[in-house]
């Protein structure tokens, strides 16, 4: 049976923490919208940052779905799977923002992440405050295991500077705007905080 938690906390914590891969889902408040769901799992890139609330870096792509309908209405889903060790599923149901990187609290949010983070075309910090937190059995999942994170997308953004990857999501038909024409990403992009070359931190 599926238990009802206070907080993110314990074990519960622990065992989020843990995980190397994440899933996240949004909707937009059309009926006829797009339902987005989108695999979280670069190293590094989420953090629970109090008992209710949590939160993830976004990092470049072809779409700002999630983005998009958290602008809208901020509905958001995220789930854990536990693919080694007792199964387990997790839920967190809540209400999510995505904060700029123009926004003057995002250089506090980015100290709870790993130093690499701006290596994969940092746009946005997704933040999460939790409304509803489930988990349940998972007896479904299949074990599965973990090999190492993949280095593509690292290696295709890391060369980017703030300039050349604004010019890059302004290619793309659907990052400013959602594949149902509401608005995502905010452009041109503001500069990344703290920059000493291009993207990247001092």
């Amino acid at each position: 049976m599926g238990q009802t938690y206070a907080c993110i906390d314990g074990r519960l914590r622990t065992f989020i923490e843990e995980q190397r891969i994440f899933f996240t889902a949004t909707a937009p408040l059309d009926g006829d919208g797009t339902v987005n769901l989108s695999p979280k799992g670069i190293s590094g890139s989420f953090a629970v940052i109090d008992g209710r609330t949590v939160a993830y870096l976004d990092f470049a792509g072809s779409n700002a779905e999630t983005i998009a309908h958290l602008r809208e209405n901020g509905r958001i889903t995220l789930m854990w799977c536990a693919f080694q060790g007792p199964p387990n599923i997790v839920r967190v149901h809540g209400h999510g923002e995505a904060v700029f990187r123009d926004d003057p609290r995002f250089a506090g949010l980015l100290q709870h992440f790993g130093p690499d983070h701006s290596r994969h075309g940092l746009r946005a910090i997704i933040v999460v405050t939790a409304e509803l937190i489930r988990d349940t059995c998972g007896f479904a999942v299949p074990h599965m295991a973990y090999e190492n994170d993949r280095t593509l997308h690292a290696r295709r953004f890391e060369r980017e500077d703030d300039s050349s990857l604004s010019a890059y999501f302004e290619k793309k038909e659907h990052v400013a705007t959602s594949i149902d024409g509401l608005p995502g990403l905010p452009l041109p992009l503001p500069p990344l905080a703290g920059a000493d070359h291009g993207n990247r931190p001092e």
